[in-house]
């Protein structure tokens, strides 16, 4: 040990003739705490909200869609095959998508409908695991050998096309499995006495549950031939949905299936669709993390005025230290390394603590949010190593530099005028 390092713990040790000083230093060290837990449970939170909004954007939507600029795609089984032989995808499948008005003999709301295979649709997606109750495979009706039993109805009329909506909506629209809807759009038949639009009877068949309002309030499902004979579409869907095999590398992949496919078809991936509400979740992280860094900054002046009252308590054993053949730089070390001892202690108080906070978080949800606003209903945490490195070394840096001016101080002080008196 050096006796630098020696005499920095004892000074830190010692029980000082002012009090004051003491105090201060434990304030500085809790100041510290204080700043670096607040920056881990808000950080983990900023960080488990941005994961937990891209696991349900990513199991409700396909991480690539493949569209036509000339309407939809007619020949998706051949497009379909091209896909599947591009390197890192999985598999894909074709939809429809389209605007309607849902009705029941209680409200009406109006609702974006897809149309998807249902034996597919689990391959590209995680929709089939957010299904609470009834499941994709009564989309196609007696086709699957589905029991009338198992909706709660007459078998006689299972001829009704089944559709599956979100929970939200279902309590929108007040109904229940076995239910009947009404789907109507405003592309129907022109008459003379105008365009009529189409209306045709569903049976609620399946409710699911992602935990984005946004899509159990809004978001119905029925089987793709039911959409494409509702909206005369033959044998055409709007799109093809694609996964992959690495979600961060899928920008790169929607480029190469868009290069091989070429005109008129084009891509977009999951982060091009979802660009805003990443990018505001980012700048907010960081946003948090220089704002909440002034917590540390305040802790850092309180080691400043604990070293330069320090330096003055301590005139007389620097001037002796000096006077023993210490150097400048020997005593600039001296309270340098106090002042560091302050901010890592400070700053390894403050990862228990907020690594403790974040596992309550995580454990035990008792912070309650409404889903309808933020998209989530308690608060996420997703503890990550490289954030606690940031942090800590953030909060180091800053308490290092608040050293730098009370410990050159300390090494200019001239040991014949500390001696003088003595």
């Amino acid at each position: 040990m050096s006796y630098e390092f020696f005499i920095s713990l004892r000074y830190l040790k010692a029980k000082r003739k002012q009090a004051f000083i003491s105090l201060i230093t434990w304030i500085s060290i809790g100041g510290v705490a204080v700043g670096v837990t607040a920056l881990i449970v808000v950080i983990s939170v900023m960080s488990g909200m941005q994961e937990d909004l891209r696991n349900k954007i990513l199991g409700t939507n396909s991480h690539v869609v493949v569209l036509n600029n000339e309407g939809g795609i007619k020949n998706n089984k051949e497009i379909i095959k091209k896909i599947e032989g591009v390197e890192h995808v999985i598999s894909a499948s074709p939809f429809i998508f389209n605007q309607v008005m849902l009705t029941s003999a209680h409200n009406v709301s109006g609702i974006a409908v897809r149309g998807i295979d249902p034996d597919l649709e689990a391959k590209v997606t995680d929709l089939a695991n957010r299904i609470k109750e009834g499941g994709l495979r009564f989309l196609k009706g007696q086709g699957s050998g589905v029991r009338g039993q198992e909706l709660g109805v007459e078998n006689s009329e299972l001829q009704l096309e089944g559709i599956v909506i979100g929970k939200d909506l279902a309590r929108n629209l007040a109904v229940f499995m076995g239910d009947k809807v009404d789907m109507i759009s405003p592309f129907g038949r022109v008459t003379p006495m105008g365009t009529v639009p189409k209306v045709e009877k569903f049976r609620v068949v399946g409710i699911f549950e992602t935990g984005m309002y946004e899509y159990d309030s809004n978001l119905a499902l029925i089987s793709i031939s039911a959409a494409q004979r509702f909206f005369n579409m033959g044998e055409t869907v709007t799109g093809i949905e694609i996964k992959v095999d690495d979600i961060y590398i899928a920008d790169s992949i929607a480029d190469k299936i868009h290069h091989m496919l070429g005109f008129p078809y084009w891509t977009r991936d999951w982060m091009e669709m979802n660009k805003n509400l990443f990018s505001a979740l980012k700048l907010e992280k960081f946003g948090m993390f220089v704002i909440l860094i002034l917590i540390i900054v305040v802790a850092a002046f309180n080691i400043i005025g604990t070293l330069i009252m320090m330096v003055m308590e301590k005139g007389r054993d620097i001037a002796i230290l000096k006077s023993m053949g210490a150097t400048d730089r020997s005593i600039m070390k001296i309270f340098m390394t106090e002042g560091l001892i302050i901010g890592v202690a400070g700053t390894i108080i403050g990862c228990l603590g907020g690594y403790f906070l974040c596992e309550l978080l995580d454990t035990y949800h008792f912070i309650k949010l409404p889903s309808d606003v933020y998209q989530i209903d308690t608060l996420p945490v997703k503890m990550n190593l490289f954030d606690f490195l940031y942090i800590s070394i953030s909060a180091i840096a800053i308490s290092f530099l608040a050293t730098i001016y009370p410990s050159w101080n300390a090494s200019r002080l001239d040991p014949v005028e500390a001696l003088r008196y003595e």
